[in-house]
């Protein structure tokens, strides 16, 4: 028996693992220390009203042998992929069918999952700072030879480059906005050079869109199927995590359009085989959860949730900013980018903020090497919280 050695390439722990570790560390050696968590993106408010009514409701026909339901369908039960197809599309514009949406247990997994679909000797186009599960799944499938790094800076706006004439050409492009660590947004102009670009060179674009919900601006392009021509060259993740508050009950869905024809292979049909495979579905409960988001007074309580987050967000940045630290997102984004002081790595500066401040960001180096220089820092804290964190700050750092 032989293990796969890919996994040996990878760093020895998972970002937010080590960042747990180190803070458990701290607290165990100072067990007077009252910290605050700013470092991991998990949402901290309740489920809202609506959605618990329903997952009682699923509950109950659960519990009755005339309404209980076994396994779900692989893809989705209707109820809830009519109710994505007609909110999430339909009524922006974007002509898809019910069966191009895969319903799973959340974003995370088929960011990873989906290069299950594609050839190991594929190159891959990732921008820096990323979000890790990209990078470490692509290692793990034995594409880590084949890994192209898009470097993102504050001179770019941390909008990653579009390869030029002579680069080489990526088969699969990673594409996240609002951008997870850094905040950005991209413009449908932007976007729209991405598209063209991958439909010329018969590219696919990984489009995580996990963090639509926080765009509040109808000219900022909340869907990669927003821009002409997408449908033959994208494929979008999307969450309720961050949406609705379902991180701790996992629900997403991915969007495989018919027109993804590849090898004279459509890839809807190859991912629909691999999820039927691999994937016993999202629970009956999760999934009335889910429809319930879409209902009128779901939409009212869960932007009451948003706004909150986005609230929280603006005020980080607000903070930081007066404390004299240069910062980017907080606006379309839960997260805050914070440009660290002169004279700190990524890590050593995360041990100075947790020491002086009781503080906990993530580094910016987790995201890779052009995070080195930065530290995220994550809305989801409670307002107290998070308003008695950014007063820390800047009663240690402001000038």
């Amino acid at each position: 028996m032989k293990i796969n050695k890919n996994f040996l390439d990878l760093e020895e722990s998972y970002l937010f693992s080590t960042v747990n570790k180190k803070t458990r560390e701290f607290a165990a050696s100072h067990p007077d220390a009252d910290i605050i968590k700013l470092s991991i993106g998990d949402v901290t408010r309740p489920l809202c009203p609506a959605v618990i009514d329903a997952m009682h409701k699923a509950v109950d026909e659960m519990a009755d042998e005339k309404t209980f339901r076994g396994y779900p369908p692989e893809q989705g039960y209707d109820f809830i992929l009519e109710k994505i197809l007609e909110h999430d599309y339909i009524k922006r514009g974007i002509n898809l069918t019910k069966d191009e949406i895969f319903l799973s247990d959340g974003a995370k997994s088929d960011c990873g999952n989906i290069g299950d679909i594609f050839a190991t000797d594929n190159t891959v186009a990732i921008c820096d700072p990323v979000y890790p599960v990209y990078i470490d799944t692509n290692i793990m499938n034995g594409r880590k030879d084949k890994i192209i790094i898009l470097p993102c800076s504050a001179e770019t706006e941390f909008l990653p480059a579009i390869p030029g004439e002579n680069d080489k050409v990526p088969d699969i492009i990673y594409l996240c906005f609002p951008n997870n660590p850094t905040g950005t947004v991209a413009s449908k102009a932007y976007l729209k050079k991405w598209v063209d670009y991958a439909n010329k060179h018969h590219s696919v674009i990984l489009y995580d869109s996990a963090y639509e919900a926080f765009i509040t601006d109808p000219e900022i392009p909340k869907s990669i199927y927003e821009i002409e021509g997408a449908e033959s060259c994208a494929i979008e993740l999307r969450s309720f995590s961050k949406t609705a508050g379902f991180t701790g009950l996992r629900c997403g869905y991915t969007v495989v359009p018919h027109k993804l024809v590849f090898d004279n292979v459509e890839l809807n049909s190859l991912w629909r085989r691999r999820q039927s495979t691999k994937f016993n579905g999202v629970s009956y409960i999760t999934q009335r959860a889910a429809e319930a988001v879409y209902s009128s007074e779901g939409q009212k309580q869960i932007q009451e949730n948003l706004s909150f987050y986005r609230e929280n967000a603006e005020l980080i940045f607000k903070g930081v900013t007066e404390a004299g630290f240069k910062a980017f997102g907080g606006k379309y984004s839960p997260y805050v980018w914070l440009k660290i002081p002169e004279g700190f790595t990524s890590w050593s500066f995360f041990d100075e903020l947790l020491v002086k401040c009781n503080v906990v960001g993530t580094p910016g180096s987790g995201f890779g090497k052009m995070g080195e220089g930065y530290l995220r820092l994550t809305g989801f804290g409670s307002r107290e919280r998070t308003i008695e964190a950014i007063e820390r700050i800047k009663k240690i750092f402001a000038k």
